[in-house]
């Protein structure tokens, strides 16, 4: 059994990596691959498992990006090193209104959307959303082309986006960076304020399901915490290579293919969830 969960763990690691990023839902994918590659472990570790595996991308987020987030960089001036604080407060001040309502309403949230059919829904919505706000953004010019261009409304805005993501199946970094395109900014910057707002979010999050994971009285086994961490490092490796691919990608594309991506997912799912009543 313990391979067979080894393995799995790999599979969530690699689709956690590819999906976080990616704006098309990490968490729907985790509860959609749980359907059919059930990890052998309880209920309450996986719900751990899956938002805790999320530190192997936050920490792909800090090395790849830690020369232009460490505002002690040697390399910076101190005009830029004012702009790597700045850019951190406003990182704080929007994930505000996400800390605020997922920790008051994250047991209800989890109980209410944490299902197979509302993330197939879900899915379908966001993808919908994408493709109008792409045709909408061919003819609008990006008022936001630089991480310096971000104000703090901006910021906070982009926060309330991220809001959504707390509905699996929503896309926390699909949230954000459609929340930054409508706001007028670039699908680049949008992308990587994205990314930023994810370090202290998933950070947070990750804390409190493993708080309430040990609060109820659960523990780790040997087991346990050996596929734990090789989904998280699994992770980690995927979301360089994810990071990497997202970033060149937009350069030269929008974002219509995941809304597509989304949609046909979605109704999929939701075939099989009719065929399997």
């Amino acid at each position: 059994m313990f391979i067979e969960n080894f393995i799995k763990a790999i599979i969530f690691g690699i689709i956690e990596g590819i999906t976080e990023w990616l704006p098309i839902s990490s968490t729907g994918h985790l509860i959609l691959a749980d359907e059919f590659l059930k990890i052998k472990e309880s209920t309450e570790f996986m719900t751990m498992f899956n938002v805790v595996i999320q530190l192997g991308a936050i920490l792909a987020v800090v090395v790849l990006y830690f020369t232009k987030l460490n505002p002690f960089a040697p390399s910076k001036t101190l005009e830029e090193k004012r702009d790597t604080w700045s850019l951190w407060f406003k990182v704080i001040f929007a994930i505000i209104p996400s800390a605020i309502i997922g920790l008051f309403l994250d047991d209800w949230l989890d109980a209410t959307f944490y299902n197979f059919i509302s993330v197939a829904i879900v899915l379908i919505v966001y993808g919908i959303a994408f493709i109008v706000v792409e045709r909408r953004n061919r003819t609008v010019t990006p008022k936001v082309s630089t991480l310096n261009q971000i104000s703090y409304r901006f910021a906070f805005l982009v926060g309330m986006f991220q809001v959504l993501a707390l509905i699996p199946g929503t896309s926390r970094s699909g949230s954000t960076i459609l929340g930054g395109i409508i706001l007028g900014g670039s699908r680049f910057v949008s992308a990587e304020f994205s990314f930023f707002l994810g370090i202290p979010t998933m950070f947070g999050a990750s804390l409190l399901k493993m708080y309430k994971f040990f609060h109820a009285g659960n523990t780790f086994s040997t087991e346990s915490l050996i596929i734990l961490l090789t989904g998280t490092v699994v992770s980690f490796i995927v979301s360089v290579l994810a990071i990497k691919f997202l970033m060149s990608y937009i350069k030269k594309h929008d974002f219509t293919v995941f809304g597509w991506y989304r949609i046909v997912l979605g109704i999929i799912l939701i075939g099989y969830w009719w065929m399997s009543k």
